[in-house]
């Protein structure tokens, strides 16, 4: 049985891999290579070149490993080198760091320039590769540093120019937007910020749920109500937080109606703040439809960053909006369940419940 078993496994192995070499897939290229018999050459999977019998194709895993069975590289895809996505990604990362190291956020002509490319090139591959324009980035970034100078400057009007902008007309229009409050209010940890919210019970334990005047802040999971509570008043300590609002405890029914039954559409407002790299990540969450899983590996590819499978394993643990931002979706490449900001348990009870909902049973995770 285990000899039929290890069979159909290296078959399906193999499928999969024929299935990408039939794609072209670049996101497969540093994988495997595969080889041509009846030619003496290899090649990473997107290569452009005419498709070969499948009966005419072996697999390798490493570059060595197709030479030293006597084959030689492809002059057309170029195997022994880094692969032109990989050069991309590199590159694009290279911009990434000019634009956070820069005092005043560079243009696209000078980041294209600096780059070797035009700036319509330039700015295709930058939203391809990282996910977001070179504008959005620069501004994420700008926004990053002022919630940091925010916590270190002496005056909101120190912050506000040490971040990078050029003017405090320009920020104050986006204040609430960036911060989610006034400036001076963020800086003095929310002081008199109105931040309703309301305490529940659902399937998971107790829930809280708070809204700050952009939308839903927090929706938090756990056994006891008051740590729940503590946990919100740490992240804005001088905020005004009003409970027992019956207003209120409507939108708290919805989200635990929302636990209870889950479906592809929140339709309250939400007030997510994060990095820009956070924001892409949970967005990418925010597409898995119920009773799907993916793993990390993938959210990183879909975001356009195959390497960042760890930052974006930390994006998923910073969330503070459970099931509105379902990372409870991800799971590690062998299937299993980890990394869950509210315990395995719930995260498991969530899938299953979803599983439930579309009665087709829990989805394997997508293959890297």
């Amino acid at each position: 049985m285990e000899q039929v078993l290890d069979k159909l496994s290296d078959t399906l192995e193999l499928d999969l891999r024929w299935i990408a070499v039939r794609n072209r897939s670049a996101s497969a290229d540093g994988d495997f290579y595969y080889a041509v018999k009846t030619t003496g050459i290899y090649c990473r999977p997107s290569c452009p070149a005419r498709l070969p019998r499948s009966e005419n194709v072996g697999f390798y895993a490493t570059c060595e490993d197709a030479e030293q069975a006597g084959y030689r590289p492809c002059k057309r895809c170029k195997p022994t080198q880094i692969s032109l996505e990989k050069r991309h990604a590199a590159l694009m990362q290279t911009a990434c760091r000019m634009v956070e190291n820069a005092e005043t956020p560079p243009g696209l002509n000078e980041l294209a320039a600096r780059c070797g490319l035009s700036a319509f090139h330039f700015q295709r591959l930058f939203k391809r590769c990282i996910g977001v324009t070179p504008k959005a980035y620069a501004m994420a970034q700008r926004e990053k540093r002022l919630r940091d100078a925010l916590a270190e400057d002496n005056t909101v009007t120190h912050a506000i120019f040490n971040a990078g902008y050029q003017s405090a007309s320009r920020f104050y229009e986006r204040a609430a937007q960036v911060l989610g409050m006034p400036p001076s209010a963020y800086r003095s940890g929310g002081l008199n910020v109105p931040i309703r919210f309301a305490v529940g019970e659902c399937t998971l334990g107790s829930i809280l749920v708070a809204q700050s005047t952009q939308g839903i802040c927090a929706i938090l999971l756990g056994d006891d109500p008051d740590e729940l509570l503590h946990e919100l008043q740490s992240r804005f300590p001088r905020a005004e937080l009003i409970g027992a609002d019956k207003d209120f405890e409507q939108v708290v029914a919805y989200v635990v109606g929302f636990v209870q039954a889950p479906h592809p559409d929140f339709e309250l407002p939400l007030d997510i703040q994060g990095t820009a790299f956070q924001q892409r990540v949970w967005e990418a969450l925010r597409r898995i439809p119920p009773g799907q899983t993916v793993t990390y590996t993938e959210i990183a590819k879909r975001i356009g960053m195959p390497t960042a499978v760890r930052a974006v394993a930390a994006a998923c643990a910073a969330n503070t909006l459970a099931v509105a931002i379902p990372c409870h979706r991800v799971v590690r490449s062998d299937g299993n369940l980890a990394g869950y900001r509210w315990n395995i348990e719930r995260k498991r009870h969530l899938l299953d419940a979803e599983a439930s909902s579309s009665g087709k049973g829990r989805k394997p995770a997508s293959k890297d």
